[in-house]
């Protein structure tokens, strides 16, 4: 059967996509890169966001309406956290559960045969050392745990992904070992929380980036988003693994908003102030460190003077990269049964911080012109030349590179979001 995997979401949600494919070509399948020419349709979903969920419905009563012939099959989150809406949407569909991805192939054979499978509910089966079909051959994923240990008021995603289910270390670096050896440069370490990764084993994660950064080759390791209540406890072994020279100086540190009253209705578990302790250990010690926050605008409890205490925030910290989504009704979350406030004050603020965040992205980003960087060239850049990351995960556009080396770059011009360069 010819099939066709189409992917919404995260990095984690990628890597489900990737295994899905491995697993699939080992059993025999056909996987094609067009989906005029598939029998078959696997649209691995995400549901973080209401916009999100709006384009994957749509997706899916597109290809019903043109492909009425093919099969499709949904996989990801909404299965999970909202099938009824998935059973008016695609009634007549196969699902796959977050947790059910290796029974994938097992699910296509007897869909080939005519039949309609809903393989839902949570599982322990280990998304580690599975048959991958990279997306970009010299970027490997790797999830190190499923689910988290938190409980946020607005997060429908820990309801399909559920609780904290952490991956034996070796396993881990194994796969890690196995890519590296297989010539990818990058190595992405990717959870809910990656931070959270052991709280149920006893493992660590500063001691699982350490192993992986101890395996020979040449390599980066860029490590995934990791919330601040979950680093507490371990902030000095973060910050020394984060040193070694084959991690990539990039922090994704989320503190959504800048009111501790607003994060305590979020139910974070964290305050403002133990945010930035965290933040400026980092940038203390590691100089070059570039910080990657989230903030959501519009949380129903938000006043003014919150909001203020959000932009505050950013303009000390002076993050490289910032998330900015506005607060909408998740299914099933405490904040729903909240009134969302005035979309126009949503709007406004958003236009604010995104301002903001443009002249810090900009202003951090020329402060690197005239510097000479060592940049991990990873592919073709979307508009022409060729794509890499600095140590510190800068996005750097080159005209000419060979994809997997590590070359050096002038930097000639620095963009809000980018920079460009000239090989050496």
């Amino acid at each position: 059967m010819k099939i066709y995997i189409e992917t919404f979401g995260c990095t984690f949600n990628q890597a489900d996509s990737q295994i899905m494919a491995g697993l699939l070509k080992k059993n025999g399948q056909e996987l094609v890169e067009n989906l005029e020419e598939a029998e078959l349709l696997i649209l691995n979903t995400c549901y973080v966001k209401q916009p999100t969920e709006q384009k994957i419905i749509s997706r899916m009563k597109k290809i019903q309406d043109r492909y009425p012939e093919k099969k499709l099959v949904i996989t990801g989150c909404m299965v999970e956290i909202d099938p009824e809406k998935l059973e008016k949407a695609a009634p007549l569909a196969s699902w796959i559960g977050p947790h059910k991805v290796t029974s994938t192939p097992e699910v296509i054979e007897s869909i080939s045969k005519g039949e309609v499978v809903r393989e839902t509910g949570y599982g322990t089966d280990y998304k580690v050392c599975l048959p991958k079909i990279r997306s970009n051959p010299l970027i490997h994923i790797i999830q190190i745990c499923e689910g988290c240990d938190g409980n946020c008021s607005y997060c429908c995603t820990r309801f399909a992904r559920g609780s904290l289910q952490s991956y034996p270390e070796e396993m881990i670096v194994e796969e890690a070992r196995s890519a590296v050896e297989e010539g990818c440069v990058e190595i992405q370490i990717t959870a809910q929380d990656t931070a959270a990764y052991g709280k149920d084993t006893g493992a660590s994660l500063s001691h699982l980036i350490n192993e992986v950064a101890g395996i020979e080759g040449d390599f980066r390791i860029r490590v995934g988003m990791m919330h601040p209540k979950s680093m507490m406890n371990d902030v000095d072994g973060l910050v020394e693994a984060f040193k070694n020279p084959r991690v990539y100086k990039f922090l994704h540190i989320p503190i959504q908003s800048g009111s501790d009253g607003v994060l305590m209705d979020m139910n974070r578990g964290h305050s403002v102030e133990e945010f930035m302790e965290i933040a400026m250990r980092f940038q203390s010690e590691i100089p070059e460190i570039s910080i990657a926050t989230d903030i959501i605008v519009g949380y129903p409890t938000e006043e003014d003077s919150d909001f203020a205490g959000t932009m505050d925030v950013i303009e000390r910290l002076r993050p490289d990269f910032l998330n900015i989504s506005k607060y909408m009704h998740r299914p099933g979350t405490r904040s729903s049964a909240l009134d969302e406030i005035d979309h126009k004050t949503m709007k406004a603020r958003s236009k604010s911080l995104t301002d903001l965040k443009s002249e810090i992205g900009y202003g951090n980003n020329l402060k690197l012109e005239g510097s000479t960087q060592t940049v991990t060239v990873t592919g073709k850049g979307r508009k022409g030349g060729y794509m890499g990351r600095t140590n510190s995960y800068k996005q750097v556009i080159v005209s000419d590179a060979v994809p997997g080396s590590f070359i050096s770059v002038d930097i000639t011009l620095a963009k809000s979001t980018y920079l460009m360069g000239i090989v050496k």
